[in-house]
């Protein structure tokens, strides 16, 4: 049996599998249904991860319908507290075309409806002032090198979705200095800041939005297309940093001042 991992990915569009050699599965009950799929756990360079598809197996959940909670809570309650999550993002920017990677270091919530806290009772106030593990950025800068390095940096947007922006909201974010759009990284970051759970995206670039482009705007197909060819690259850089990740320690930004382990009733965070 593969040993209790403390690493997972949570993987976006397109990023199903990167395991060494046989998995298991294990399937997850928790109080807020069904994970998106099993948590898969398998080795990579001797390094046991925990690995759920964001949209599931078949990409069978938007972004809005994403069981955000239930991937936190499923991940949390096998062991981990460290997770990369690999992700689609279009550009803000001219500067950063289709293909670039980017790890961001701030986020702006513009979701509606979205279930975004475990908390519904007491008073509990999660710091996310910096919303990603600094450490764990820092081990996906130092992954990357090898494949032409990441931007170091850069505000992602959240959107709705499954739309993409008009020409006008995209125009109204990049006005603000945003660098990047997404459809996925809120709730999943403030979630694992909820559970104590360093956390770290991995944007990959594919597409300008479509306040920086003519014609038709952004495409799911040349979405798709980017991602695909991207997709290697992606994987190289994923796997590299969670081979690093087992000698990293507890993310101590993202652990905060009220006691998880008793109000959610969850296993302690491994010192």
């Amino acid at each position: 049996m593969t040993a209790s991992p403390r690493i997972a990915v949570i993987g976006g569009t397109g990023f199903y599998q990167f395991f060494d050699s046989d998995t298991e599965r294990i399937e997850v009950d928790t109080p807020f249904g069904a994970p998106s799929a099993p948590i898969t756990v398998g080795e990579v360079d001797g390094v046991s991860v925990a690995f759920v598809p964001r949209h599931g197996p078949h990409h069978e959940y938007l972004p809005h319908t994403v069981p955000y909670r239930a991937n936190l809570w499923a991940l949390r309650s096998v062991g981990v507290d460290k997770i990369f999550a690999p992700c689609a993002v279009g550009s803000l920017t001219p500067q950063l075309g289709p293909g670039a990677l980017v790890v961001p270091d701030q986020l702006v919530d513009r979701t509606s409806g979205r279930p975004q806290t475990f908390f519904d009772t007491g008073a509990v106030h999660v710091g996310f002032a910096d919303p990603y593990s600094p450490i764990l950025r820092d081990a996906l800068l130092e992954a990357a090198q090898p494949d032409g390095g990441a931007v170091d940096g850069g505000t992602m947007v959240v959107v709705e979705g499954p739309r993409f922006s008009t020409r006008a909201e995209s125009r109204w974010f990049a006005a603000q200095g945003w660098t990047l759009v997404n459809m996925t990284g809120h709730p999943e970051a403030v979630l694992a800041r909820e559970l104590e759970m360093g956390y770290a995206a991995l944007a990959l670039v594919t597409d300008l939005d479509a306040g920086l482009e003519t014609g038709s705007g952004v495409r799911a197909s040349d979405v798709y297309a980017v991602f695909e060819r991207s997709l290697e690259v992606m994987k190289s850089v994923v796997r590299r940093v969670v081979s690093h990740a087992a000698d990293l320690g507890v993310c101590e930004a993202s652990l905060g001042e009220h006691d998880v382990t008793d109000l959610l009733g969850l296993p302690a965070v491994l010192r």
